[in-house]
């Protein structure tokens, strides 16, 4: 990964930043370019030049030599300019593609760092958009700001010198108005910036309203909110594209106030030059060079003009993603990491006094339990318990706010975070899938699972029950999200991973909840096997699923109320046993 941008809003440092991670690597492909611009650019000053000749000694001189020499120039001119043009053009795409593939590389390598709380607080949209639109967005720089920066100054510096050669008091007639576009430039500028951050911002929601739609889809027709969903959607379409307009005719207002500054400067100059060559003291061609020279010379001006506009575009990309590779992550691994003093499958489980909140929302609250080795321990309680927060907890999702969270007496923050989460795994409600094969979904990117190992999870968790009814086999795709399996058999493809994963310490999450009884026996099945000889920990809402559990954890509000067995609890007649009648009182 490239160094980190630069802090704060300095333009320099920020373009130091995109050459040396970005642009350097090309810096021979952009020395080529370079040399191919500057062919380009003088080739306009030649041709400008070369119109003198041919008004003066083949127009009006007659002279068929010339004839041939200035037809083959403008002929050469116009063949070096092709090429030049090609070349330049599709070493600087390629520049500019490919250092746009490695800032979106970078950038997503840098989100996968951060913590979970940055993705809880920042919607996929904007995120899928800052990784595409905004690096994009950056790639014009060189494809577009640097080439034309370059290739546009030289072919306005050779036109100007042809100018000033034939007449340097015309030159300064026709430039005389230019001061007056700095201050309105300015204030274009400006509104480039603005209403360019607008733009992008309002592309990242119509992303996240997409997504969100998309994947709602049947949610929103079983509701019958398709209107709504069409209307709050067409209403961001609309103001991106409100914002899209007024940033692009703020750039075409550069360009426009340059034509107008043209204009002026030409109509004092044609006034004065046309005065002179009546009293016979220019020549035509010289006045229709310096006229060629100077209409030629205001096409570039009006483009460096753009380029600023462009420039500020760009500028308002980097704004923002600055602000992603600004974030840092506050979960680390250790300075000094330390060691279970033990194997973790004889590592107990301690929570003592631990408290967390989600901003002002406190979530736990003195939260103190015990998850001894080998054993299973199921956690219950109402909705907003604090129970999912508890593996959050574990595995460093999140650390408490105080209090202590340990795996073998040694504290999970002391433990190298790879490590810590390698103690894991996890099987959820939402059992996610990639839209890759079942292969991909079960291997998850491990090259050293044998056959025999691959085939022995499938059978564990009961995938290869319904293998034979895929097209492919294990490698059928899944589908977005796994859309193209059922819940239940989403979930034994998650439980085929675990069993794989082979950890000391199982997270079942309302593993069974969502689904119908025929699926729950054979993931319950899948699961059981799974967690033999190993420290389950078990979220349940279904109280006859965590019946046979050794030890059961009552939550209510953040705190432990309550804990024993089954059996233990019931008899005591309190929170567990009115969870329990209120579950199972129809039978």
């Amino acid at each position: 990964m490239a160094d980190q941008p630069p802090q704060g809003n300095a333009a320099p440092g920020m373009k130091r930043w995109l050459w040396q991670g970005y642009m350097r690597p090309w810096r021979f492909h952009l020395a080529l370019a370079m040399v191919l611009m500057l062919f380009e650019g003088v080739s306009l000053g030649a041709l400008s030049y070369i119109v003198k000749p041919m008004f003066d000694q083949v127009f009006l001189g007659g002279s068929r030599t010339a004839l041939f020499w200035v037809a083959g120039g403008v002929l050469a001119l116009f063949l070096m300019r092709a090429l030049t043009g090609f070349g330049n053009g599709v070493i600087m795409v390629r520049v500019g593609q490919r250092t746009a593939a490695a800032l979106q590389s970078d950038m997503v390598a840098h989100m996968l760092t951060l913590d979970s709380g940055f993705f809880r607080d920042t919607p996929p949209g904007t995120l899928i958009e800052r990784v595409r639109g905004d690096t994009q967005a950056v790639s014009t720089i060189w494809e577009t700001t640097l080439a034309a920066a370059v290739r546009d100054i030289i072919s306005l510096l050779a036109l100007l010198g042809v100018a000033l050669s034939i007449d340097w008091l015309w030159t300064l007639i026709a430039l005389a108005a230019v001061p007056v576009l700095i201050g309105p430039m300015a204030v274009l500028q400006r509104l480039v910036r603005r209403n360019t951050t607008s733009s992008r911002e309002a592309a990242a929601r119509i992303s996240t309203h997409l997504d969100e739609t998309f994947h709602g889809i049947n949610s929103i027709k079983l509701a019958g909110t398709e209107a709504r969903d069409r209307d709050r959607i067409a209403g961001e379409i609309g103001a991106f594209a409100h914002s899209h307009i007024r940033a692009t005719a703020n750039q075409r207002g550069i360009s426009a106030l340059v034509d107008v500054i043209a204009g002026v400067g030409f109509f004092f100059v044609v006034y004065y030059g046309g005065m002179q060559i009546a009293g016979g003291e220019k020549t035509v061609g010289e006045f229709m060079s310096f006229f060629t020279a100077m209409a030629l010379t205001f096409d570039p001006m009006r483009k460096v003009g753009r380029i600023s506009g462009a420039w500020q575009a760009a500028l308002a990309s980097l704004d923002r993603l600055r602000a992603i590779f600004d974030e840092r992550p506050t979960i680390l691994s250790p300075a000094t990491p330390k060691s279970l003093p033990m194997p973790a499958a004889q590592a107990d489980v301690v929570l003592s006094d631990t408290r967390f909140a989600y901003g002002d929302t406190p979530v736990l609250q003195g939260t103190t339990f015990t998850a001894k080795a080998g054993q299973t321990t199921a956690l219950v309680g109402a909705s907003g318990a604090g129970k999912s927060t508890v593996f959050n907890l574990l595995t460093r999702l999140v650390d408490a706010d105080s209090g202590v969270v340990s795996v073998g007496g040694t504290q999970v923050r002391d433990l190298p975070l790879d490590e810590l989460r390698g103690l894991f795994s996890v099987v959820s409600q939402d059992a996610l899938l990639f839209d890759e094969s079942l292969r991909d979904n079960v291997l998850m990117g491990r090259k050293d699972v044998t056959d025999a190992q691959l085939q022995h999870a499938l059978q564990a968790a009961h995938v290869a029950d319904f293998l034979p009814r895929m097209e492919q086999g294990l490698d059928s795709p899944a589908g977005p999200r796994g859309s193209n399996l059922s819940g239940g058999q989403r979930q034994r493809v998650a439980i085929a991973r675990a069993i794989l994963r082979d950890a000391p310490i199982l997270l079942l999450d309302e593993a069974t909840s969502a689904l119908d009884a025929k699926s729950e026996k054979l993931v319950q099945a899948a699961l059981e096997d799974l967690s033999q000889n190993r420290t389950t920990l078990v979220i349940a809402h279904r109280l006859a699923t965590i019946r046979e559990a050794d030890s059961i954890v009552v939550m209510d509000q953040g705190r432990v109320i309550d804990q024993g067995t089954h059996k233990d609890l019931l008899g005591r007649d309190g929170h567990y046993a009115a969870l329990y009648k209120l579950q199972f009182q129809d039978s």
